[in-house]
């Protein structure tokens, strides 16, 4: 509705005029004078229009108050380190924070604990819902209070019920410890206090996904939030975590050590394996978050949001080049993987940790995989304690969000010795065999060169329920390597034996060895499903992963299996 009005009126006084005008009547107002339109009302209402009174704009001065988050010398401490305001953290990850919970908590209590220390809401990223943690380290160095502890339960127990992922960003020193936090009489293990934030974690776990990028050195119980996470990525140089601080280390134990050597970000992705990916710098966290996310749905009920194809980085019809006659020739399987998935999407999870096998996720014609690889570069590819358990816990977790597997299989087998025994290579080794047998996925077993012994049954084979086991002219199918099964049948023949003849016998042994394990003869007794040209590797994934997108899941009649991750 357009009203004329005197020029002269008062901007002021005009948006006043338009409010009441329109609240009278219901519908949309626009003052117009001679110059043009003064105010409008109604269709879009206007802060300019809006009424404040004093105890509304006491409200927003304390959530302003509030938002700007700790004391100077917490900002001041967090420039000394090189970390980045979390609200500013915030805005690298999120595209929008639609709201906070818990802005007043601890209000009034302390002036220099403004949220207690911790931000939780919710955000979108990419048009998704996410759920979030995030500790304020200018607040107590971001440490946990009691109201805290009680923000993080309640958006844990709200992203459950909506079933969207939860990313925590973790900058925390541990518990806050200060005696004003309790009562005489209190402990962290009621039934509602810190212990219930990693019992929702665990109860979360294969629910909704679960994301965590650590800032900072997180010591005693609080280090388990990060650990518990499906998806650990770690900032170089500021962060950390273990069980105890080094102080406490050395009280307790003598030894001398600092948070780098103890729990750095090269600790837990060399050694530990708790870290997926190791950042240099914060930008980097928030776009390696965002990129892990674009691969998990938002809960187990749901696929992975899939993307529009993109070829894939190296000419998929040079594959049979790259595989060496040799079976025991060193190559990089990621020469495979770079013919195989969609350009640029591949990022590979704990690549430092047991590098013998490959495990990451990526794209095949827009559609979203895990790879498990084994890595003839690195000791022939064998599977050892540590790569067992890495690929057991890469195939449970695709396996809980619907991420189909694609298994590049060279391998030795486990690896033998007696260091690999005391490492339990059994013990962990049936983790991997494990997983894979459970997982109910389309999954598909790619033999490419190598298929020996065990290592066959880790990686998919024929038994273990792929919905296609395919080999490519190179693979080779058998109990043990030539070497070794030479050996094995005529060692005590070959220690009798020296110089020429050794040799001569060992060549012609292994020879006849061969007959045995020609590729095209095992498909002709089907035990592969197919045969195929390497160069047609790729295309023959996509229209299998596409065919296999309606594959249902069966339910198990029975609790859980007993072999534990």
């Amino acid at each position: 509705m357009e009203i004329k009005i005197d020029n002269d009126t008062d901007e002021e006084i005009a948006q006043a005029i338009a409010t009441a005008v329109s609240e009278h009547l219901g519908r949309g107002v626009e003052l117009v004078g001679n110059d043009g339109t003064l105010a409008e009302a109604g269709e879009n209402w206007s802060e300019e229009g809006a009424v404040v009174t004093e105890r509304e704009e006491a409200i927003r001065e304390d959530i302003e108050s509030i938002m700007s988050g700790g004391p100077e010398r917490g900002f001041d401490k967090i420039e000394d380190l090189g970390k980045v305001f979390v609200r500013d953290r915030l805005d690298m990850i999120f595209d929008d924070i639609e709201y906070e919970d818990g802005s007043f908590a601890r209000h009034g209590d302390d002036d220099e604990l403004p949220a207690d220390g911790l931000i939780t809401g919710v955000g979108t990223i990419d048009g998704r819902k996410v759920a979030f943690t995030a500790n304020d380290y200018t607040v107590k160095a971001g440490s946990l209070g009691q109201m805290g502890v009680e923000k993080v339960i309640r958006i844990q127990e709200r992203a459950l019920d909506l079933g969207i992922p939860m990313l925590r960003l973790v900058d925390s020193t541990g518990a806050r410890l200060n005696a004003e936090e309790r009562e005489p009489g209190d402990t962290h293990m009621d039934r509602y206090r810190g212990g219930k934030m990693f019992y929702n974690q665990c109860r979360m776990s294969g629910e909704i996904p679960q994301i965590g990028v650590l800032y900072g050195p997180d010591v005693a119980g609080s280090a388990y939030t990060p650990v518990f996470c499906d998806y650990l990525i770690m900032v170089e140089d500021i962060a950390g975590m273990a069980i105890a601080s080094p102080r406490i280390v050395e009280a307790m134990t003598g030894e001398k050590t600092d948070m780098q050597q103890l729990g750095g970000p090269q600790v837990h992705a060399q050694h530990s394996g708790s870290a997926d990916l190791v950042v240099p710098d914060e930008e980097t966290a928030a776009e390696k978050a965002r990129d892990v996310l674009r691969f998990l749905p938002q809960n187990y009920s749901e696929s992975p949001p899939e993307e529009t194809p993109k070829p894939p980085k190296k000419n998929p019809y040079s594959l049979d080049d790259i595989i060496p006659e040799e079976p025991n020739k060193a190559y990089d399987v990621m020469e495979v993987i770079d013919r195989v998935v969609d350009r640029d999407s591949f990022i590979e999870m704990k690549p430092d940790f047991a590098p013998e096998l490959v495990t990451g996720l990526g794209r095949i014609d827009g559609q979203v995989v895990g790879i498990v690889a084994n890595q003839p570069d690195h000791i022939s590819g064998a599977i050892f304690p540590d790569s067992a358990d890495k690929g057991a816990g890469f195939v449970w977790t695709c396996d809980a969000y619907n991420i189909p597997l694609v298994y590049l299989c060279d391998t030795p087998g486990f690896m033998i010795g007696s260091q690999v025994e005391k490492e339990g290579v059994l013990r962990r080794g049936r983790k991997f065999i494990y997983a894979t047998s459970n997982a109910q996925v389309p999954k598909f077993c790619v033999i490419t060169r190598k298929a020996y012994g065990a290592g066959i049954y880790a990686m998919a084979g024929p038994s273990f329920g792929p919905d296609a086991t395919l080999a490519l002219p190179s693979a080779e199918i058998s109990v043990m390597g030539p070497d070794a099964a030479v050996h094995a049948l005529f060692g005590g023949q070959i220690e009798d034996m020296d110089g020429e003849t050794k040799d001569a016998f060992i060549e012609s042994a292994k020879q006849e060895f061969d007959k045995y394990i020609d590729i095209k003869k095992q498909a002709g007794k089907m035990q592969v499903d197919e045969l195929i040209p390497a160069g047609d590797l790729r295309e023959q994934l996509e229209v299998r992963l596409d065919t296999y997108k309606t594959k249902q899941r069966d339910d198990r009649p029975r609790h859980h299996g007993t072999v534990f991750f």
